[in-house]
């Protein structure tokens, strides 16, 4: 078992793919399909890119994963190519690897295609032109990086075969690369170029510098025509618009955009905090007034610029997680919606099925009419980052359905899905009459299953029940402090009966919910870190400080389960749909599966990165994770469902092993296919001499002997056979359940005599020679077992003396009945078999003693078997009917 689990990391789940990444810090490209007449949005998302239509910004395509994080990227009409390291990949359909490009001694940061060639420039300021179907290596300039250091490269519009360089030094090169000449040298300006793009008119280049300053210069006459200062800092991106309208946009690194008017030749509109992050790239689509934006804060948008006065609205986009989420749940009970509350102080909702049911709740503030009228950015009415929620669909078209603890915060809010963005309440308690200086803050929530009440725990160790349609203070647990420390998790059951708690002072308290008396306090013996509880089985999973897990059953108040092998803090935990498994993750970077009824670990693996939040979907398919410095969330399916797993448990030593975050595999080779690993179990024939075995026969085969003789009679032809004009080419078999090929009658015809044997007539069939010569090595029960109910029929009618037969054949039949008897196996055939023989011939078996004697001896043994086999039914039926109605 642990050689099954080292060759597959895990046996349950395996990675399915990634949620909630959309972009980074490095430019989109964008792409046209001539045959679809649709453009394309190619972003790079770590190892791999992305491909989205701009339509809908619908995903398109996600690439094969490569070993490490892209550092550029490009793409012309047919490839997309990619740098890691000193190493360029031209992939095929968005997807596979086609070409590989190596040469390049330093880390390559600009990539330029260039009809049949890509040149690739490194941080040496190498510059390679390859040939991009031989992959062999066309042209090499290298600069020196002291005077000249490539930071920019593009083609000018209808300069055959010529590059033009830009340098961090201020200047830029002309050069032919098909002959390998400098062809003109700008002296540049005094800062650094950090782009360079093509304008729609001819001969004229648009210039990013470092110091925010952005110049349209004529390389023709080597003049400049305009210059611009933005205040942002370096021009990060650079398009124009070819629309009908002389507009540039310029981007910044931090996320606003500049629009200037080339004609009146100033600055027309600022597009603030387009961005949070960095704008990494802009793009004015060919011919359309939209503008494509993306950056580091993990989104992609799209605007419209439809409006006077020059601005761009937003259209359509996709945003996930700009800091790494810290808390996931399933929300509703289809399984299709995770919520998930980022470093970043957004709620956000992903949607297993498509990005378009995506929604973002948004930014939690004190004051959110205030907060609109100026930029939430700069907002002092912002609150932190989410630290945990509860949510419950239950009534959530009615009023909000969703609770949230901020950092730091005593207040709670609460958050509408319905309307997608907070909700109408901020709870808190009046007892410390807003006195920030105390720090107290809510650590644990939790909303009833009905959606109608809310229970937060605070640092304090109060707990308090709040009304969640008015947002009333309904009441606290305990006279004053529920827990003498912090409250570390609070859960109440599924039918509003019992809440439970556990805090910092080592407790788990049990409470009445309506009275808010206490029912019991266990002593846990160590501090709770976190709880989880399942609500359908009231299993109440605690983990404690020592790294340890203790459940505890809710019907019988005892811890029933405690559970050791995790060698860090434990950060979440879910429960399976049928609360068999608990599902644990922790700094060790282990994710482990715990199987309660046999109170065993069955599953562990290794991810690169902690888990810090795990949810298990209502359906039980996905398993969702968030982990340490990842802004996606990952998704795991469950290979129960689909296929046979195998569960053993596994030994206290074992060492996990590593798998990859779904969607960072190299490829799906790895997944093998866990039937073919699965240890296949081969049944004995016989579990133990003592048990009774029944045959694996079809009950059509033996259930039916008595009353053959009424189905022959119901099943009568109304009319005889017809019989083939012709017959048909195929060999002749022998009737009967396994097939038999019948043999040739020409091999003996010439030998055959024409004196008629007599004794063929009462031929002897092979079951009544083995009855007959009663060897031990016979087996006349596997003749019987081939046969089909007609042929068993006519078997034991032919035992009898006036079909031919004999009474020690007779005697030999009853002997092997209580052979089979004896041994416990075949005993549905043996009563079968019996039953029939008892009705053939019962009157003859009276007249012979021998027979009788035979049957006596039959009879006991079937009776003390029955008499064995009843008691045990009887002490099934009591025990299942004491647990069905005692009140445990």
């Amino acid at each position: 078992e642990s050689e099954l689990h080292s060759e597959t990391g895990s046996v349950i789940f395996s990675g399915f793919r990634k949620l909630g990444l959309y972009s980074n810090h490095l430019s989109h490209v964008v792409r046209y399909h001539k045959k679809h007449r649709e453009f394309y949005i190619v972003t790079a998302v770590g190892n791999c890119f992305h491909t989205y239509n701009v339509k809908k910004l619908g995903i398109v395509a996600v690439s094969n994963a490569l070993p490490e994080d892209i550092s550029c990227l490009a793409a012309d009409r047919m490839l997309v190519y990619v740098a890691i390291g000193g190493k360029v990949s031209a992939f095929a359909r968005n997807k596979e690897v086609v070409h590989m490009y190596t040469g390049h001694g330093a880390d390559v940061h600009l990539l330029l295609p260039f009809g049949d060639h890509i040149i690739s420039v490194d941080r040496d300021s190498t510059v390679i032109v390859w040939d991009v179907e031989s992959e062999e290596e066309y042209l090499q300039i290298t600069f020196d990086k002291v005077s000249f250091e490539v930071s920019a490269v593009m083609h000018p519009s209808t300069y055959l075969n010529k590059i033009l360089f830009g340098s961090s030094q201020g200047g830029l090169q002309l050069w032919n690369v098909k002959s390998n000449k400098l062809l003109y040298t700008f002296t540049g300006w005094p800062s650094g170029v950090t782009v360079l793009q093509q304008t729609p008119a001819v001969d004229v280049v648009g210039v990013g510098l470092s110091s925010g300053q952005i110049i349209i210069h004529n390389i023709k006459f080597d003049e400049s025509l305009m210059k611009f200062q933005q205040d942002w800092g370096p021009v990060t991106s650079l398009s124009f618009r070819t629309d009908g309208h002389p507009v540039m946009a310029a981007g910044s690194p931090i996320g606003h955009i500049g629009l200037w008017d080339l004609e009146e030749k100033k600055l027309v509109c600022q597009m603030r905090d387009a961005h949070n992050t960095a704008i990494a790239g802009l793009t004015f689509l060919h011919g359309e007034p939209l503008l494509i934006t993306n950056g580091a804060d993990n989104g992609i948008r799209v605007w419209i610029f439809d409006t006077a006065g020059g601005g761009g609205r937003l259209l359509r986009s996709r945003l996930g997680h700009s800091a790494p989420p810290t808390k996931v749940r399933h929300h509703g009970l289809n399984g299709h919606h995770i919520l998930s509350a980022g470093q970043d102080g957004t709620l956000q909702s992903f949607s297993t099925v498509h990005e378009r049911f995506n929604r973002s709740l948004g930014h939690g503030s004190i004051n959110k009419k205030k907060s609109k009228k100026k930029s939430l950015r700069y907002d002092k009415l912002k609150l932190p980052a989410i630290t945990t929620f509860a949510s419950e669909s239950a009534r959530q078209s009615d009023w909000d359905s969703i609770v949230a603890c901020h950092r730091g915060y005593l207040m709670t809010t609460t958050w509408n899905y319905q309307k997608g963005g907070m909700g109408a309440h901020k709870l808190e308690p009046k007892r410390f009459n807003k006195n920030r200086a105390l720090s107290v803050h809510a650590t644990a929530v939790d909303i009833t299953s009905c959606g109608n009440f809310v229970v937060i725990g605070l640092s304090s160790g109060h707990i308090d029940v709040y009304n969640m349609q008015s947002g009333m203070h309904r009441g606290q647990y305990g006279e004053d402090e529920a827990h003498s420390g912090a409250v570390r998790g609070v859960s109440v059951d599924g039918l509003n009966q019992l809440t439970v708690s556990a805090g910092a002072d080592k407790l788990v308290n049990i409470w009445k919910f309506k009275s808010r008396k206490l029912v019991l306090s266990i002593d846990l013996g160590t501090s709770p870190a976190t709880t989880h509880l399942h609500r359908d089985s009231g299993m109440f999973a605690i983990a404690l400080d020592d790294f340890t897990l203790n459940v505890l059953d809710m019907e019988t108040k005892r811890i029933v389960r405690k559970f050791s092998g995790h060698r860090g803090q434990v950060n979440d935990m879910a429960f399976s749909p049928d609360g068999r498994w608990l599902i644990t993750a922790a700094m060790d970077c282990t994710i482990r599966t715990w199987d309660l009824p046999s109170g065993c670990l069955v599953d562990c693996f290794l991810v690169d990165f902690a888990a810090v939040s795990l949810t298990m979907s209502p359906t039980g398919d996905f398993l969702a994770s968030s982990h340490v410095d990842n802004l996606g969330i990952y998704l795991w399916s469950n290979n129960t469902l689909c296929s046979m797993v195998s569960l053993r448990p596994l030994p206290a030593d074992y060492e996990p092993t590593g798998i990859m975050l779904p969607g960072t595999c190299s490829s799906q080779e790895g997944d093998a296919d866990l039937n073919t690993e699965m240890i296949e179990y081969e049944s004995p024939e016989q579990l133990d001499e003592q048990l009774v075995t029944l045959s694996l026969l079809a009950d059509s085969r033996w259930k039916n002997l008595l009353h053959l003789d009424i189905i022959k009679k119901r099943n009568k032809p109304m009319e005889p056979p017809k019989v083939p004009k012709a017959a048909p080419f195929f060999m002749p078999t022998i009737p009967g359940l396994i097939p038999q090929f019948a043999p040739s009658e020409g091999s003996n015809q010439g030998e055959q005599s024409k004196i008629v044997n007599f004794g063929v007539l009462a031929q002897k069939s092979h079951f009544y020679q083995q009855l007959e010569s009663a060897m031990l090595n016979n087996d006349p029960v596997g003749l019987l077992k081939e046969m089909g109910p007609s042929g068993i029929d006519a078997e034991l009618r032919g035992l009898a003396p006036d079909m031919g037969g004999d009474v020690s054949v007779l005697q030999g039949f009853l002997k092997m009945v209580a052979s089979m008897l004896d041994s416990k196996r075949d005993f549905d055939l043996a009563q079968a078999y019996l039953a029939l023989f008892l009705k053939l011939h019962l009157r003859l078996i009276s007249q012979e003693p021998g027979l009788m004697e035979e049957a006596s001896k039959v009879s006991e043994k079937l009776e003390e078997t029955w008499t064995s086999m009843q008691t045990l039914f009887n002490q099934s039926l009591c025990l299942l009917s004491y647990t069905k109605s005692a009140l445990l």
